[in-house]
């Protein structure tokens, strides 16, 4: 299978199979590298020093590391990467579907390979569009483009979906952004923001799921979490051992945040991360022509 790079105006074609490649400078800040199970990837840098890592397969941002120094996204220890199944970590994509339905759970975005399209000295750009094993699931006339850039503060994020067919009748879909963070410890971690208190949310682990009232300014996790927080979308991940905070704003599009933790499972690594999520969650519908945007970025300052 081969990957089209398009970069401003020029083509080049490189491979996507499971050859060696090796390291392949293509733009100033930008190198496109395989990983040890023969995934490719993009390696951004910036002249502040920040980078990011984002694969081509699933379009997964499975790394930021700011100007400081301090790593901000985790990948799982379980994770498997080489192709086999979706990456467990990274900033995972979850369309057109979010959790179980009736396709596969979380949609089929983050299983196959992205299209590289456009790039500049600190940022790539990836599509989406329809093919064989989609149309099997979700047969509709969509595109995506995600455009991911580093800047000397942040890391910036933007997932368009488009309706390309002007005489369909429109589709329904939910996006989501399965963000796994680092963190020092879970014990060290709080989540807060202006929106928490007095917020309604799901409590999927409850038996049957709850809808509840949270209490707390700053949320702790000291058991396994699987909440829908629906209206926040401004939360803040404090970490007391990296001395710390990490601002996840949303800027549009993703109204709702998803808190998730497999607290206790050593095999998952619980300990080192928290998924902290941006989240459409009630569906959008789309009519022909039309577009939808998912803009989230990642901003570090100390605590």
């Amino acid at each position: 299978m081969a990957l089209l790079l398009v970069l401003h105006g020029a083509v080049a074609l490189t491979t996507t199979s499971r050859g060696s490649l090796g390291r392949q400078t293509v733009r100033m800040g930008v190198t496109l590298e395989e990983d040890a199970g023969g995934l490719k990837y993009v390696h951004l840098t910036h002249k502040s020093g920040s980078s990011a890592k984002v694969f081509v397969y699933g379009a997964d941002v499975t790394s930021y590391v700011d100007a400081q120094g301090t790593e901000w996204i985790a990948v799982r220890p379980d994770a498997k990467m080489d192709g086999s199944k979706p990456i467990s970590g990274g900033l995972s994509h979850c369309f057109p579907q979010f959790g179980p339905g009736p396709i596969q759970q979380h949609g089929f975005a983050r299983n196959v390979d992205w299209s590289m399209v456009d790039m500049d000295e600190s940022s790539v750009t990836f599509s989406l569009d329809p093919n064989d094993y989609t149309k099997a699931m979700w047969d509709e006339p969509f595109s995506c483009f995600f455009k991911v850039g580093l800047t000397e503060a942040a890391l910036e994020t933007v997932l368009t979906v488009n309706n390309v067919d002007l005489k369909s009748e429109g589709f329904e879909f939910q996006a989501a952004l399965h963000s796994y963070f680092d963190v020092s410890s879970i014990g060290a971690t709080t989540i807060s923001g202006d929106s928490f208190e007095g917020s309604s949310y799901l409590d999927k682990m409850a038996d049957p799921p709850a809808t509840c009232t949270e209490t707390r300014k700053e949320i702790t996790i000291a058991e396994e979490y699987d909440r829908v927080y629906k209206g926040v979308s401004d939360p803040v991940l404090k970490d007391e051992g990296k001395k710390r905070q990490l601002k996840i704003l949303n800027k549009q599009g993703y109204k709702d945040t998803v808190i998730w933790s497999p607290y206790g499972n050593e095999a998952m690594g619980f300990n080192k991360f928290v998924c902290v999520e941006s989240v459409a969650f009630d569906k959008v519908t789309l009519a022909g022509g039309e577009s939808w945007v998912g803009e989230m970025a990642l901003v570090p300052e100390p605590l």
